[in-house]
């Protein structure tokens, strides 16, 4: 019996091929266990001071706001930048968001780490509805916000916000 010496190689590079292409590797990274806080008490706390605080928001609580923010605020914000004046912060707020915005929060989406000497870390999902369009769909983001625990007190030191 006579092969056809190129017909098989071409056969058996084709293979080859065929098997490289089909098992690429799965470069993707999954959380194989659900978040569970390190502190239950520190995540308590936090979202606590998070749902108090975004309650003023939406309500435009300026006076509350403001105790929550560090005199040394750092707001960075993915459209608007960086600001950080405490005072500019909440103008801004007074005129851009008041009665114009409200937060809601993405159930189950909050994530508390603790800081060493320093505070927790709290990360998470939210919406903006837009009260001035109504139809507007709002569509999830997610925030960062460093809290400084001082004086007995939670304070936002830095706080970033991802649209």
């Amino acid at each position: 019996m006579r092969y056809n010496r190129p017909l098989i190689a071409v056969s058996l590079l084709t293979i080859l091929i065929v098997i490289a292409c089909n098992s690429k590797k799965d470069n993707t990274v999954t959380r194989e266990e659900k978040y569970k806080p390190d502190s239950q008490e520190l995540y308590d706390t936090i979202v606590k001071h998070d749902s108090l605080f975004f309650t003023a928001y939406n309500t435009c609580d300026l006076a509350l706001q403001a105790n929550y923010y560090d005199d040394s605020i750092e707001f960075y914000h993915d459209k608007g930048g960086l600001m950080t004046s405490k005072q500019q912060l909440l103008e801004g707020t007074k005129n851009n968001i008041c009665g114009k915005v409200t937060r809601e929060l993405v159930k189950g989406s909050i994530e508390v780490y603790p800081i060493k000497d320093y505070g927790a870390i709290e990360m998470g999902s939210h919406m903006f509805h837009n009260n001035q369009e109504p139809d507007a769909v709002p569509h999830a983001s997610k925030f960062i916000i460093f809290w400084q625990h001082k004086n007995n007190e939670w304070k936002m030191k830095r706080v970033v916000s991802l649209h």
